[in-house]
């Protein structure tokens, strides 16, 4: 069954705060559902679909959902793929929609690694019950390193530069510097963050994201209802979900989910790259975004870096503008998933909200992207196809 067109975002929001010392991370997520249901126009007895993730506090949903007092609830869904987690959320919201097992759903996010101080330079698995952990824990892998080795395959496969990895940070900086919420708003040039502290061999510090407190929640609705508000409407076109591991060891560290959630999302929405206005995609690390641009087919397979240098992501300047609030790499990573923001942005685009400066004109077809894991080692992933109606 297809869900293009069963379902539509009609809320968004995105918390303000990039450091929230006070908040607890419930507070965080009740303060995000608000905002998405008001501006979608709706209540809280509207909803009747519950969608979180491993960020949300609680034994279960049912904690979340009691914090929020969401009493109508019919359909719940806790699938926790990592930062691409909200991306599936819009992929079951819709199922759930189309299959009539909900007509509202809200999705959240929240977390306070900035306050906490976690980032990603700790080791994540230690003391856990992970399959994978007694065979990797010992050797201290961490996701900067783990992505930063996919970096270094790539350069020596293909001959990726340092300065074609910084022009993903340059071009994000350059939108960053329009939201008076992002945590980094200046710009910076190749040369700054060449001169940045190496962190991990080819990545820079500038070539990581930040890490923030804060969230977000979007709300997804059945047609009618959506057609009954007074909001532009961002209807579901495709969606793809799926998850990348070290297939016994004949791993290629070139490549992403997007390579497949790319392509089925692509059929679904009868679209294809060349038709995409505004792109979202997951900006973990410089390198995450050079790979999934390749996946996705915005460029061949080893022309990633040569796709976005000189300025080719800029709004207003390149082919393809992306991430256009700054991303995780200048704006905003919290709860160090950053799926959430990319579909936020999306809908900003959609509707012509954007900040001036960065609004793509006739924004009709935007696509988002998430990544969950490490590229390194084990990931899941998910594209989103998104039009306004």
């Amino acid at each position: 069954m297809t869900i293009k067109g069963k379902a539509y975002i009609v809320g968004a929001y995105e918390h303000p705060l990039r450091k929230a010392p006070h908040h607890s991370v419930a507070q965080l997520h009740a303060e995000a559902a608000k905002g998405a249901i008001e501006d979608a126009g709706l209540t809280r007895d509207d909803i009747d679909g519950f969608f979180c993730a491993g960020d949300a506090p609680g034994a279960n949903p049912w904690s979340m959902s009691d914090y929020l007092n969401l009493t109508k609830l019919r359909h719940i869904d806790s699938t926790d793929m990592g930062g691409c987690s909200y991306l599936i959320h819009v992929a079951h919201a819709a199922q759930a929609i189309a299959a009539g097992k909900c007509n509202v759903a809200l999705v959240t996010l929240a977390g306070r690694p900035n306050s906490e101080g976690s980032a990603g330079t700790q080791v994540r698995n230690r003391g856990t019950n992970l399959p994978d952990a007694p065979f990797e824990i010992p050797y201290s892998p961490v996701p900067l390193n783990l992505y930063a080795m996919a970096a270094k395959r790539h350069m020596h496969e293909f001959g990726t530069t340092n300065e074609q990895l910084a022009w993903v940070k340059v071009a994000a900086s350059h939108h960053a510097q329009y939201n008076e919420h992002a945590m980094l708003r200046s710009v910076v040039s190749v040369e700054e963050v060449l001169a940045s502290p190496m962190i991990a061999d080819p990545l820079h510090r500038l070539d990581s994201c930040v890490v923030t407190d804060g969230g977000g929640a979007i709300v997804v609705a059945r047609p009618e209802i959506a057609k009954s508000l007074s909001r532009p409407r961002v209807r579901v076109l495709g969606c793809g979900e799926s998850a990348k591991h070290l297939t016994g060891g004949d791993i290629d560290l070139t490549y992403t989910t997007a390579a497949w959630t790319g392509p089925r999302a692509f059929e679904e929405a009868g679209v294809t790259p060349a038709d995409i206005h505004y792109a979202s995609i997951y900006d973990s690390f410089t390198i995450t975004v050079i790979l999934q641009l390749e996946d996705l087919g915005f460029c061949p397979k080893g022309e990633g870096g040569r796709f976005v240098a000189d300025g080719n992501l800029i709004s207003g300047h390149g082919k393809l503008p992306f991430n256009t609030d700054g991303g995780g790499l200048c704006n905003n990573h919290p709860s160090n998933r950053g799926g959430m923001t990319k579909i936020i942005e999306a809908v900003r685009q959609l509707r012509g909200e954007a900040h001036p400066s960065v609004q793509v004109p006739d924004c009709t077809l935007a696509l988002a992207t998430g990544i969950g894991g490490a590229i390194g080692t084990r990931h899941g992933g998910a594209t989103v196809i998104l039009e306004r109606e």
